[in-house]
């Protein structure tokens, strides 16, 4: 056992994802006092939105494991899906002087579940495969999760069927709330499945977004000992109030990035589906970086249920939440996908089943999905 010194991680490996996320933000503020150009304030923003959100899930998972099942489960599922929410929601507000936003809106919700299965999962599995030949995971996380998100998608299908056969908004927008309060039903029997009744189709990983970035090669008790970060030590009650903080932080964060960054889409040019793209892969960086340091590890299983999991909240808690939040505030958002973002959907969980369905993986595979995501990259840039 290595007990040299120079093993304890300093005090910027422990708080650099706080500390440049609170820069970022500050920095973010005063380009906006000094009226800086918007591409510069949406590249801050967008940053500090990443830091910031990375803290939050180390912070989330420490209480996970302080709360057992199965309220470990919603902390987690909380503070994976509540940035996302956010940031979207904040484009939706901006529908008042770009009607475009609601477009954007339903493109992030979709890219949303394409960056996590073709960018994350893709990315982490190539990189896996080129130091290990073949890496299993269970392979009945994945079956479960593919028929999840099957379900899901085909749910979807039933508000944009009717926009896209001439019914009037009214008929989409009460089809969209019918499948919204369906799709949480839904989820509630899968948290079920996962932390009751099966909770052996999902073992040797817990069921977050974002995973231990800092204690990924220790376990939680002795990383705990060698490890002098302040998150281990506060109580309970504490680091919840701190997770609100930084989710507020974030919310300044995500309004700002989504009324300067409308103001830079509309300038470039840049289409929704494109813009969906580039909010999905800013929600979902954390877990980008996540993913592929498990897949070094040889950590495949939690890869895929980062991925997977991830895909499935955004689809079963977000649209949802995005449903009522706009009915709440008078911003109705009907789920009229158009036929690309379905397609898409529909065939990266093909590919996705088909990839993981053996319960192993190699750089192939993971280079499969990076080929799917840069085709639906080109063509939503382009439609």
């Amino acid at each position: 056992m290595d007990n040299h010194p120079a093993s304890k991680p300093s005090f910027l490996d422990n708080y650099w994802d706080l500390i440049s996320g609170l820069l970022l933000l500050t920095l973010t503020y005063y380009f906006q006092v000094n009226h800086l150009p918007s591409l510069v304030i949406m590249i801050t923003s967008a940053m500090a939105i990443v830091f910031l959100s990375i803290t939050v899930s180390e912070i989330a998972e420490i209480l996970a494991h302080r709360l057992k099942e199965p309220y470990g489960s919603f902390v987690l599922t909380f503070t994976a899906v509540i940035v996302e929410i956010i940031l979207l929601f904040s484009i939706m507000q901006q529908i008042t002087n770009s009607p475009e936003a609601i477009d954007t809106v339903r493109g992030g919700i979709i890219s949303a579940v394409i960056v996590d299965m073709n960018v994350l999962l893709g990315l982490a599995v190539f990189i896996g495969g080129l130091s290990y030949k073949e890496q299993e995971h269970n392979e009945d996380t994945s079956s479960s999760y593919t028929t999840i998100l099957y379900v899901s998608a085909l749910a979807l299908l039933v508000p944009s069927i009717l926009g896209n056969s001439n019914h009037s908004l009214d008929v989409v927008l009460k089809a969209s709330y019918i499948i919204g309060f369906i799709l949480v039903l839904f989820y509630f029997t899968i948290l079920n499945f996962q932390t009751r009744t099966h909770i052996d189709f999902f073992k040797s990983t817990a069921r977050s977004r974002i995973f231990k970035l800092k204690r990924h090669e220790v376990g939680y008790h002795e990383a705990e000992e060698i490890e002098n970060y302040i998150f281990d030590k506060l109580p309970t009650v504490a680091n919840f109030f701190v997770i609100f903080v930084l989710i507020f932080l974030i919310g300044i964060s995500s309004e700002t990035f989504a009324h300067d960054g409308m103001d830079v889409f509309k300038k470039f040019g840049i289409s929704s589906g494109l813009a969906g793209l580039i909010i999905a892969i800013i929600s979902v960086s954390p877990e980008i970086f996540t993913a592929i340091k498990a897949a070094k590890n040889d950590q495949i299983q939690r890869v895929v249920n980062i991925a997977m999991g991830a895909s499935t909240v955004s689809i079963l808690l977000t649209v949802p939440a995005l449903l009522l939040l706009g009915f709440l505030f008078k911003m109705p958002l009907p789920l009229s996908f158009n036929p690309l973002e379905i397609g898409a959907l529909v065939f990266t969980i093909i590919l996705a089943w088909k990839t993981t369905d053996n319960g192993e993986t190699n750089y192939f595979e993971g280079i499969s999905h990076l080929m799917l995501f840069l085709s639906y990259a080109v063509i939503a840039s382009l439609y």
